[in-house]
This record gives C-alpha cells, structure tokens and sequence, in this order.
C-alpha cells in the first residue's frame, strides 16, 4: 500500500465532517477517508442520532467534498456494529406513528450508503448483527476480520431484518438471505465469505490497512468513472422498501416484540 496513513493523522477535515459524535473521522492524503463508528461501550449500537449522522454523512461525501474519493466504514471497539439500540425500541412502545417515520430513517441511512456518490468500503471487525450485516450489505465491497461474527437476530425479538430481506436477496442471493433472516443463526468470517457477503477475511490487526488499501485503489482510478460506475451498479434499490416499512411497522406493535425487548433489557440489567 503506498500511503503512510501515520504521515496523514491530524490533517485537517473539511467542515462538512464537524459536529460528529457517533463517527471519528481520519482523512488519509491518498484520497480515502476512514470513518470508525465510535460507541464501543454500547458495541457501536445504532440509535437515532446515528442514523442521522450517518445519512448526513454519505450524503455529503463527493458533493461537499472533493477531497475524497473513497471511504473505509469500520468500528471502534470488539464490534462493528451489534445493530439497533435496544433503548431505542423500548422507547419506541410498538406505536406505529413513532416505528414509521423510525423505520423510513432507518432505511435512509442504509440507501444514503449505497447512493453515497463514492464507494464505501466496509471493513467489518467482530459482532456485526442485525443492522451490522444490513450496513455490511449497504457496503459496496465489505472485508472481515477472522473475528467477524454476522447474524440478523431481527427474528429472536419479533421482528424482521427489513433493509436484509429487501437487499440480501441482490447480494449473497434468496435461499441464503432466507436461512439467515428464518434461523437468526450466527455465522463466522469464512462463511460470509463463501456467501459473498464479504470479499475477503483478514487477520484482524490486517484488516484497515487491507481495507485502506482496497480503497486506494478505487481512489486512483477516475472518480468520474467509479462515481458513474457505483450509480449504475446500485440503480433501482429503492424497490420494495415501502412493503417492508409496513411489513415491520406492524411487527413493532406484536405482544411478542415488547416482551422480548423487555426480556432483553432485564438481562442486559442483571
């Protein structure tokens, strides 16, 4: 790799990039830009304020920025991301009024990845469940750590991985979104790479520098291109992601949700 990414810490960021606190940025002189989700001590959990940021985020990339050319997407921490936040649901009491417009943000931050005008590359560390395999899906190419661990665990507290089934299907194909969306089992770093959910698995103290190095690649090439290229690739994903928001809206107001979720913060407290 031929970046010296010790050599660019401490550049300045474009003010575009200010006002974060669930993301810490690192811009690297080849172009790339490094984006670590940075709420360890709640496994980089997903809530409001995070779906915002991120939305914000990729949406600014290469229309407010023309620095970048490419974005490594990583967590802080012994996860990438173990999904949403359970507060957040626990707040949300399975009133619909409050799961809808929930559940449209939610897939915006997903949609605003794939329609982020530069490639984003996600380099998957530890836990990635639930949201943490959909943002893994969002991803234009996603690496993994030996340790990555992927599941969408929607299912054990009575829901479904909206953005998963919608998207899953395109990238690692029907039956295997299927067994990961009905079972919410656990796989390991080798399987997802078998179900081309991840392109390649690293040790885990190699997995940025790969990840950068991936990045630096595409950020040599033509941004004119790759941006073209990316667009038509990721055209017509909006498709199905109405049925989905009603589909789970109507899964937040079950007995069976609240009870899990409640379930779930009794342990968590114990």
């Amino acid at each position: 790799m031929s970046t010296d990414r010790s050599s660019s810490r401490g550049a300045a960021l474009p003010a575009h990039l200010e006002g974060y606190e669930r993301f810490r940025f690192e811009s690297l002189a080849s172009g790339v830009l490094v984006v670590t989700m940075c709420r360890p001590e709640k496994l980089n959990a997903m809530d409001q304020q995070w779906f915002a940021e991120l939305t914000r985020l990729m949406r600014s990339l290469g229309k407010d920025d023309d620095t970048h050319r490419a974005v490594v997407l990583t967590g802080e921490g012994r996860a990438f991301s173990a999904g949403g936040d359970i507060d957040m649901f626990h707040a949300l009491d399975g009133d619909v009024h409050r799961v809808r417009p929930h559940l449209l943000r939610v897939y915006e931050a997903f949609h605003a990845v794939e329609k982020c005008a530069i490639p984003v590359v996600g380099a998957v560390n530890g836990i990635a469940f639930g949201g943490g395999t959909e943002l893994t899906l969002a991803c234009d190419v996603a690496y993994a750590a030996t340790s990555a661990r992927f599941s969408f665990k929607e299912a054990s507290v009575g829901l479904m991985p909206g953005y998963g089934i919608v998207r899953g299907p395109d990238v690692i194909g029907r039956h295997r979104t299927r067994l990961l969306a009905l079972s919410g089992r656990t796989v390991d770093a080798a399987e997802a790479e078998s179900m081309g959910l991840v392109a390649r698995v690293l040790p885990d103290d190699e997995l940025v520098e790969a990840a950068v190095g991936l990045a630096e690649e595409i950020a040599a090439n033509s941004p004119l291109a790759v941006q073209v290229g990316k667009a038509f690739l990721n055209r017509g994903t909006e498709v199905g992601y109405p049925e989905s928001v009603e589909a789970i809206a109507l899964l937040f107001s079950t007995p069976e949700h609240r009870t899990a979720v409640e379930a779930f913060r009794a342990r968590r407290s114990s």
